[in-house]
């Protein structure tokens, strides 16, 4: 516990780095794809009213990258793909089954109550949806793309190629785990209001993260050199 305590010092200290370099956090609802994003890179979201144990420093509640395999997939892609849509037949929607993180932060507020029972019964449903689906769907889409869009995120530009051994896949699989507190001695846990409290995965609840993957494994603190790397 005391080295995964140490090696978590150290990840936030290089974020606090990061942040100096990104000119400070961004937010999903201010941001557009005319700002300079880098073609490749990782990216770490923080939440309102989340902090680390010493009640200050705010703590990571997501990590992600984009394409580990052969594509065209793009940082900004990605990331707009959590933000929603902006304009369109429904503005401030979103596809949340193109973005597990929309996903999830979906049915934590279907937890919440005050939905319909026919958006319950269709979220998450299938890998697309006809029209009037995604209508019934809609105001949930809309609630997802304000919580996502509220939360402060640093991103870094790691420009190589896709495959399972980038040292994107590298650094966002060893913050994971290093973050995760499932199957551990809990350190920086969630506040009681958190809304991942709410999710319906037991594994996001139990980790405190809005992730699902590398969730349950121990982390190699070699991750964090790489993690160096892009901030020195």
């Amino acid at each position: 516990m005391q080295a995964r305590q140490e090696d978590l010092d150290r990840f936030y200290c290089l974020l606090a780095r990061l942040q100096e370099r990104c000119g400070g956090m961004r937010k999903l609802s201010e941001s557009d794809g005319r700002m300079g994003w880098p073609q490749r890179g990782v990216y770490f979201f923080f939440e309102p009213g989340e902090f680390r144990e010493d009640g200050v420093t705010p703590r990571v509640v997501r990590v992600g990258t984009h394409g580990l395999k052969p594509t065209r997939s793009t940082l900004w892609g990605r990331l707009s793909q959590h933000r929603g849509n902006l304009g369109g037949s429904m503005p401030g929607g979103g596809n949340h089954r193109g973005s597990i993180f929309r996903l999830h932060v979906g049915f934590a507020l279907l937890a919440t109550g005050g939905w319909s029972d026919d958006v319950r019964a269709t979220w998450g449903r299938g890998s697309s949806a006809p029209k009037e689906v995604r209508q019934r769907e809609f105001p949930l889409e809309r609630a997802v793309s304000e919580h996502i869009g509220s939360m402060p995120f640093l991103w870094a530009e790691v420009d190589d190629a896709p495959s399972a051994s980038s040292e994107r896949g590298v650094i966002e699989r060893g913050a994971i785990a290093l973050l995760s507190n499932l199957d551990k001695p809990a350190i920086d846990e969630p506040s009681n209001a958190w809304l991942g409290r709410s999710a319906d995965r037991d594994v996001v609840r139990r980790s405190g993260l809005w992730n699902v993957n590398h969730v349950s494994k121990q982390h190699d603190p070699r991750f964090l050199d790489a993690v160096g790397r892009l901030v020195g």
